[in-house]
């Protein structure tokens, strides 16, 4: 298979051209990224060097270029992963986001239409579904209608309707996944447990949102590979699937948890103000893709933390040049606010 993975150089891509390397030799994987602050080519320094991989730097909200791309190399499967992520980015500059997550879809989609692509897959994320709250046991499952509340879910909800349309218009051969909370190796360190690994390691003191009492689902990075892998292989054509950790966890657990497991106590907690459009509840019911495709998380929670934390332990130079990146940022007045979670 020619597979082009878009994003391929940021945390769930990275981890996703990871597993197909080792899992299918015959492969022949593209590497596309932009490579803006999350992207990081030392994320696939493993497989860089081998003829069998193929790194491409672009954007994919150009579509000339896009469009060149997929004459030239005539790939089987896209799987794609580029977007712009960071909620908070998205309050104070919801542009890009338009421009990456809704046009470079539509760009995306068009060349591989036209270029006659086998699969294209869209990694999606929960967000889309809007706020459960937290007075309800309700589950996001597929039927449930999307009702984003930032523009950065927006945007993602924008692109899932446009790979939608390109299957009941065109007959393209699309699916789409949207996971829950993942954590793993490779996050950039402005995401929550990187970020407050790095603080609690270094006894400083741990920013917690509002009141802490946001709850969300937590899903290993390579779980969510597992599933993406078992969809392209026996997912149905123009179905989503959602992928979740069945592990709901509030800030404030997920706070108290990271302090334990470092053996700290909670004077570091730091509660501050709430950010706009927090959502109360994100909870996903993965029941379809465990039913069809026999896929089920597994790693739990505490095994996952352990795995993340020794993986950082093991990868500090990895961690401090992207940390040492973070801090020339801040210099520069950059504004850098690190404490939501997101996906892709």
């Amino acid at each position: 298979m020619k597979i082009l993975i878009t994003g391929g150089a940021g945390f769930i891509g990275s981890n996703f051209c990871h597993y197909r390397f080792d899992k299918y030799p015959e492969d022949e994987i593209y590497v596309l990224d932009k490579l803006t602050y999350a992207g990081n080519l030392d994320n696939l320094s493993r497989i860089l060097e081998d003829e069998r991989v193929n790194f491409v730097q672009g954007d994919i909200a150009d579509k000339k270029f896009v469009d060149e791309l997929f004459v030239k190399e005539k790939f089987d499967t896209v799987v794609n992963f580029a977007a712009e992520t960071h909620v908070d980015r998205s309050i104070t500059g919801p542009s890009i986001f338009v421009l990456t997550n809704i046009l470079g879809t539509h760009n995306l989609l068009d060349a591989a239409r036209k270029n006659g692509v086998k699969r294209y897959h869209q990694v999606s994320t929960d967000e889309v579904y809007g706020d459960l709250g937290t007075d309800s046991t309700d589950l996001f499952t597929e039927s449930t209608p999307i009702a984003p509340n930032c523009p950065y879910a927006a945007s993602k909800a924008s692109a899932d309707l446009l790979v939608r349309s390109y299957f009941e218009t065109y007959q393209m051969p699309v699916t789409i996944s949207r996971c829950s909370n993942n954590y793993g190796p490779y996050q950039f360190p402005e995401k929550l447990i990187p970020y407050f690994f790095k603080l609690i390691s270094e006894d400083q003191p741990v920013p917690v949102y509002g009141d802490g009492q946001n709850v969300r689902d937590w899903l290993y990075v390579l779980d969510h590979c597992r599933a993406i892998d078992m969809i392209l292989d026996k997912g149905k054509l123009g179905d989503s699937y959602n992928v979740g950790g069945n592990n709901e966890k509030t800030n404030l657990e997920i706070t108290k948890f990271l302090l334990d497991f470092l053996g700290k106590d909670e004077s570091l907690i730091r509660f501050v103000d709430d950010r706009l459009a927090h959502d109360r509840r994100y909870a996903i019911d993965s029941t379809k893709l465990q039913r069809e495709l026999d896929w089920s998380p597994s790693v739990d929670f505490s095994q996952g933390i352990e795995k993340t934390f020794n993986w950082y332990q093991e990868n500090d130079e990895w961690w401090q040049k992207l940390i040492d990146k973070m801090e020339e940022r801040k210099h520069k007045k950059i504004s850098m606010t690190p404490l939501e979670v997101t996906r892709t």
